[in-house]
């Protein structure tokens, strides 16, 4: 019969094997979520780049009476999408808007400081509470920002 001690320790090897499997997994995931995030983004710019290509080849084709046609620019309605975060590139003229909540929570809070900042004094500032998972979570969006301007 095996002792207390034996079982316990066989529950938590088993334990410990299950968590190493998530982790792989979640590893695995990860990787095929940063591809799919790249994707998109591509995708959408190249879409928003064929619709301003397309509202200006119409804007200068010629009426029935022969004369150009001046229309004004369109301003696209950016698209938000439940379930997924996006981070665009930053390019000259983007507002801080773009962002998702959280992004722009961390910008704002960078922004007011006058020195760096740690994610962990970030963390409190933007409403959440400073546990290593938030911690962690924002230290992750914090690299996001700057890889993407």
């Amino acid at each position: 019969m095996e002792s207390l001690v034996e079982e316990l320790e066989a529950r938590e090897a088993a334990a410990r094997t299950r968590v190493e499997v998530l982790e792989s997994q979640i590893a695995e995931l990860t990787v095929r979520l940063e591809a799919e995030r790249e994707t998109w983004s591509r995708l959408r710019v190249t879409r928003e780049t064929v619709a301003e290509v397309v509202a200006e080849m119409s804007a200068g084709a010629p009426d029935a009476a022969g004369e150009p046609v001046t229309k004004e620019p369109t301003q696209a309605v950016p698209v938000r999408v439940v379930g997924a975060i996006m981070v665009p590139h930053w390019r000259e003229g983007l507002p801080a808007g773009a962002l998702p909540d959280v992004y722009r929570d961390i910008v704002e809070v960078v922004a007011d400081t006058s020195g760096p900042m740690q994610a962990k004094q970030i963390v409190p500032r933007i409403g959440l509470p400073a546990v290593s998972a938030k911690i962690e979570g924002t230290r992750g969006k914090l690299k996001q920002l700057v890889e993407r301007g």
